[in-house]
């Protein structure tokens, strides 16, 4: 098979290459949003209402990638993983549900729990986790195998802990997160030429 039959022409999101990778193919719920330019590769599962935007790349080869219902990845991020070595099963990258990833994050072979958020331009590594609530601040590095505390915000390179975010500061990722759902519904319907009322 060569490279150009295995990719997916997806009627359900034009303009994304969708590519299946050793046998695994990603697999992308119907009500998902997958933004023209985007890459998705292999053993990559993309939930409910979840959006990937425009020239993502997400890369399940050496392991596996989640992304949970209603979670953004913004545009230009990357997403990889760890596979495993002798030391480690390795580290798959997995999001959980009303996550945030703003524009171009690297988010490597970690965790982030629901509503976690990821600032514009951060990076986060192998087997580090952004417990439920979290924050891991715009142009921030998580290093390998830190957690961030349910709640926490951590700002820095590398980053630790600042505060913990109040009832405004998580309402705002929530309005994020609802505002994203929209703004996915009406890109796919502009790019399907049906644009909502």
């Amino acid at each position: 098979m060569t490279l150009n039959n295995a990719i997916t022409d997806d009627p359900r999101f034009p303009g994304a290459t969708i590519i299946p990778f050793e046998g695994k193919m990603p697999q992308i719920h119907e009500s998902a949003f997958v933004a023209p330019g985007a890459r998705i590769i292999g053993d990559v599962t993309i939930g409910p209402e979840a959006s990937v935007w425009y020239n993502c790349v997400l890369r399940g080869d050496i392991h596996r990638i989640e992304i949970g219902a209603r979670s953004n990845v913004q545009d230009g991020s990357v997403f990889h993983v760890e596979g495993p070595r002798p030391d480690t099963e390795g580290c798959p990258t997995i999001i959980g549900e009303d996550c945030v990833i703003g524009h171009m994050a690297v988010v490597h072979g970690c965790t982030v729990e629901d509503r976690g958020f990821v600032g514009m331009g951060a990076v986060a590594m192998d087997d580090a986790r952004i417990s439920e609530g979290g924050m891991l601040g715009a142009g921030a590095l998580l290093s390998p195998g830190k957690v961030i505390g349910k709640g926490e915000i951590w700002i820095g390179r590398p980053a630790k802990y600042f505060r913990t975010q109040d009832e405004a500061q998580q309402e705002k990722i929530r309005f994020q997160t609802e505002r994203y759902c929209e703004l996915a519904r009406r890109h796919l319907a502009t790019l399907r030429g049906t644009p909502e009322d």
